[in-house]
């Protein structure tokens, strides 16, 4: 029986819920679902890299032949012969993982949460990129750190800026290869005085690559976390080369560390679903990535060169930008006086969407800054869009 005039009721958030904000990222989203919209703006995979037939394949197997199993619960810590396998692939005559140094996550971003969960407490200093994954900074604000953003330049992140800002931090945030939003690659070198850095202040180092097998010339830089696995925490994610509807995700780290996290998970989610976990495994055990992460590859690496040309032909003097060699993304800085959350209203008139650079700044922000993907607009469209996005830039100068 439902009552006739209830009272209604004054909600009252925690402080915690208080200061969340959407995702800047996802409120344009909504804009885009227009057909009619050229998008630029989300770090989607192209559904064309997909393997719709390969993945319907292998619930069938999984579900026909291990249902029973697959449709219960599961340990919390992940499905163990998908957790060998990683440790396995990340694995090196030097380095050895093991599969106890794995927790298999609902997608890398509950790896944030559950990271800063465990290692910020309110007030923390945790070091972050400028600009930085924006996701990242989401996560982490939940527990109300200090960000103390590191120098940057050209070439990526600036190691000897940590050894400058890092005292007392809880940890470094870091993505080395095509980081979003700026799409740039830290060198060998870099990446070795990074975790020397952060190994000597006593820094644990997050190593964020999602977009690490997704380069188009050449072969994957090194992992940090191969050069010093106690003290780099590794994150890895299905999403950018099967698919991200699976949510599935892995964080790899010390022993103790992954067993706090665990221990956080299981108040979290219990576990992340056993059938997913089940069916990638199927999917990628007999090396099916060798064969389809190429196919990804060429696909982004043409898609890049048609943007890379467009923006050359139709932006005007005084905008630079970067140019990726691997992963979703292209920064794009336009003159100083130009705001990009401005020209983004003006744009989507234009049915052309962007992301503003601002969001991804943990501090100061330079708001003359926007992101740009390519990966899932048809080289036509690409030509279309920054066309009409060069124009608006040009009558702003």
């Amino acid at each position: 029986m439902k009552l006739e005039h209830p009272t209604p009721i004054k909600w009252k958030f925690s402080q915690r819920a208080e200061q969340l904000q959407s995702s800047v990222i996802r409120e344009i989203l909504k804009v885009t679902m227009r057909p009619e919209v050229i998008s630029f703006a989300g770090g989607l995979p192209s559904p064309d890299t997909f393997p719709v037939e390969r993945m319907k394949a292998a619930f069938d197997k999984v579900l026909s032949e291990q249902g029973k199993t697959a449709l219960q619960y599961g340990p919390t810590d992940g499905y163990a012969p998908l957790r060998e396998f990683i440790a396995a692939s990340l694995s090196t005559p030097d380095c050895k993982i093991s599969p106890e140094q794995i927790l298999m996550v609902s997608g890398s971003q509950q790896g944030l949460d559950l990271l800063g969960k465990v290692l910020v407490d309110e007030g923390s200093k945790i070091l972050v990129e400028t600009p930085s994954y924006l996701g990242a900074l989401q996560a982490f604000s939940v527990y109300q750190p200090q960000f103390e953003s590191v120098d940057t330049d050209e070439h990526g992140l600036i190691p000897a800026s940590v050894a400058a800002k890092g005292e007392g931090a809880r940890l470094m945030y870091a993505l080395p290869n095509f980081q979003n939003p700026t799409g740039r690659t830290l060198s060998v070198e870099r990446r070795m005085e990074l975790v020397e850095t952060c190994a000597r202040m006593g820094i644990p180092l997050i190593e964020d690559n999602p977009y690490g097998d997704l380069c188009y010339r050449g072969e994957p830089l090194p992992k940090m976390l191969n050069m010093n696995p106690d003290g780099v925490i590794y994150m890895g994610s299905f999403s950018k080369v099967l698919t991200p509807g699976i949510r599935l995700g892995y964080v790899v780290g010390p022993a103790p560390l992954i067993r706090k996290l665990e221990q956080a998970k299981q108040a979290a989610d219990l576990h992340t679903a056993q059938l997913t976990q089940m069916v990638v495994y199927e999917v990628i055990k007999d090396g099916f990535l060798g064969e389809h992460i190429p196919t990804i590859r060429a696909l982004y690496s043409r898609q890049c060169d048609v943007m890379l040309e467009a923006m050359t032909t139709f932006f005007p003097e005084g905008v630079s930008w970067t140019r990726p060699e691997g992963g979703m993304f292209i920064w794009v800085t336009l003159p100083a006086h130009i705001d990009s959350k401005a020209l983004l209203a003006e744009a989507i008139q234009q049915n052309v969407a962007f992301v503003p650079g601002g969001p991804f700044y943990a501090n100061e922000a330079d708001k003359n800054t926007l992101r740009l993907s390519f990966v899932t607009v048809s080289p036509a469209k690409i030509n279309e869009g920054i066309e009409k996005l060069g124009q608006l830039i040009r009558k702003k100068l």
